[in-house]
């Protein structure tokens, strides 16, 4: 148990440090290059490591619409929206902003797969539209007058919810690394298009050491590393445990942003995110069996 924890934790600190090393590669890389870019290596070591494990790599021909499908919302969505979003609002609210995700995906599995709507849902998804209500009211006006940002940012957690959603609704052919792989594979394919369309590379320079460093980081790590590990850890791990990853990582997000990227820290970032600690927190707790009525 230990061991899984402290593994669980790693993830949750990297993909928390992931948010300012994402903002700073946007210093130098265009958004849906530095995602094309990344999605394609991460692609090609984590089949690396699936196929060292023996794992089967070739998906059956009836799962790859879904394969399409689920990484269009679970990968390239999530993660091209959430590099535009931070282009134009600040780091820890974008953060903030997309870990609203969890309570999303239940929402969405109670429209979408029937799933039944209790008070820890309900609950989540009132504390964690709180918490949004919250975050805006730190500056309204500002909000209203350029919403861009923020309102992209959301529609980054509902992609990840929506691709969560999709990858409940079928048995899949392939183990859950092998299935990252082409997750992975099929983002490429949609970002590189885009890139040469609205990033063309010729004009571009080449990024600086810092930035290449950084690059290697983002990819490896958040990546390579978080999903490899989540996918080896994922079914052994009991709610609890898991939950570490998902609350340590808005946290990290937002205080390292703060740190490294000099966000300002305001009492409404504070109070929006420990709002949407607890709605994940909420989310993520095992609901309590329902006791038997005595006849």
């Amino acid at each position: 148990m230990r061991q899984m924890i402290l593994m669980v934790t790693l993830i949750g600190l990297l993909w928390g440090l992931n948010w300012p090393a994402v903002k700073f590669l946007l210093t130098e890389l265009p958004p849906i290059t530095m995602r094309a870019t990344a999605f394609t290596f991460a692609a090609a070591l984590l089949a690396v490591i699936s196929w060292s494990r023996g794992e089967a790599l070739l998906p059956a021909k009836r799962d790859i619409p879904a394969i399409l499908v689920t990484g269009l919302f679970l990968i390239f969505g999530f993660n091209v929206l959430t590099a535009i979003g931070q282009t134009l609002t600040e780091t820890s609210k974008a953060a903030i902003i997309a870990y609203t995700m969890p309570a999303l995906t239940a929402g969405l599995a109670v429209l979408l797969l029937g799933e039944r709507l209790d008070r820890r849902r309900t609950a989540a998804l009132a504390i964690g539209t709180a918490g949004l209500a919250v975050l805006a009211s730190e500056n309204f006006a500002a909000l209203i007058a350029d919403p861009l940002g923020p309102v992209i940012m959301f529609f980054a957690a509902l992609s990840w919810a929506l691709g969560n959603v999709a990858l409940k609704t079928r048995n899949w052919s392939l183990p859950s690394l092998a299935l990252t792989v082409w997750f992975f594979v099929a983002s490429a394919l949609l970002s590189w298009p885009l890139a040469f369309m609205l990033e063309p590379p010729l004009p571009q320079s080449w990024p600086s050491t810092p930035v290449l460093a950084t690059l290697v980081f983002h990819i490896t790590g958040p990546m390579v590393v978080c999903y490899a590990l989540w996918t080896v850890l994922v079914g052994r791990l009991i709610a609890s445990v898991a939950a570490i990853a998902a609350l340590l990582a808005p946290v990290v997000g937002v205080s390292s942003s703060i740190i490294l990227l000099g966000d300002p820290l305001t009492w409404q970032k504070t109070i929006s995110l420990a709002m949407i600690l607890a709605s994940i927190f909420l989310t993520l707790s095992p609901a309590k069996p329902v006791s038997p009525k005595a006849e």
